[in-house]
């Protein structure tokens, strides 16, 4: 009688596994990383309002739709173990690649000390910050996701989720926002020749 009662919950059990295809470690890990996902979106309402450069709204904007249909595509993928309806789709930034390089003198920066304040500065920076969150947030998701559809959506949003950091630092820095210095060219030289690429990598 107990061993017929241990094989049909061994049985159940792996019923539910096969149905649900889902680990507990996963389950936190994905339960932050959507968690994180919705902060984006639940903050980008409230930048919106405080953007002054229609560039930035709009790139909010699109910012804030590709998530919503990166948030579903996950949300039913955490559902059902499945395939989703809608697949991982590519985030194309509207950017060129461009990059500005140099300091130049700014006034120092403080806390703004109420929302009036806020700033198409401090409202990109505020963006920047929550994509590198998430992009941290699904790469540590992904690398101990068991169940492979919802590992390989995680996996695949990653390369978006930077698409739109790169797209918000390439604003920043036309807008002088992030300025990126540079090493004396010597120096430069020491740092790009101080590694040498390894022989025979390609012998079994």
């Amino acid at each position: 009688m107990f061993n017929q009662q241990q094989n049909q919950n061994l049985q159940s059990s792996t019923q539910m596994s096969d149905h649900q295809s889902h680990g507990g470690h996963e389950m936190f890990d994905a339960h932050e990383a959507i968690s994180g996902l919705v902060g984006c979106m639940e903050k980008s309402m409230l930048y919106e309002q405080h953007i002054q450069d229609p560039e930035l709204k709009t790139m909010l904007q699109k910012h804030k739709t590709f998530v919503a249909q990166t948030y579903n595509t996950i949300v039913e993928t955490l559902k059902t173990g499945q395939e989703p309806t809608v697949k991982t789709q590519t985030y194309n930034m509207a950017q060129n690649n461009n990059v500005i390089y140099g300091m130049k003198p700014s006034q120092p920066k403080a806390p703004a000390q109420s929302a009036a304040e806020l700033n198409d500065q401090s409202i990109s920076g505020f963006m920047m910050g929550n994509l590198k969150s998430s992009a941290s947030a699904f790469t540590m998701t992904a690398l101990e996701t068991t169940n492979p559809v919802l590992r390989r959506v995680f996996a695949d949003s990653i390369p978006n989720i930077i698409e739109m950091a790169y797209e918000v630092f390439l604003y920043q820095n036309k807008k002088q926002y992030y300025q990126v210095p540079q090493l004396k060219p010597e120096d430069m030289q020491i740092y790009m020749n101080s590694f040498a690429p390894v022989q025979n990598t390609m012998q079994h």
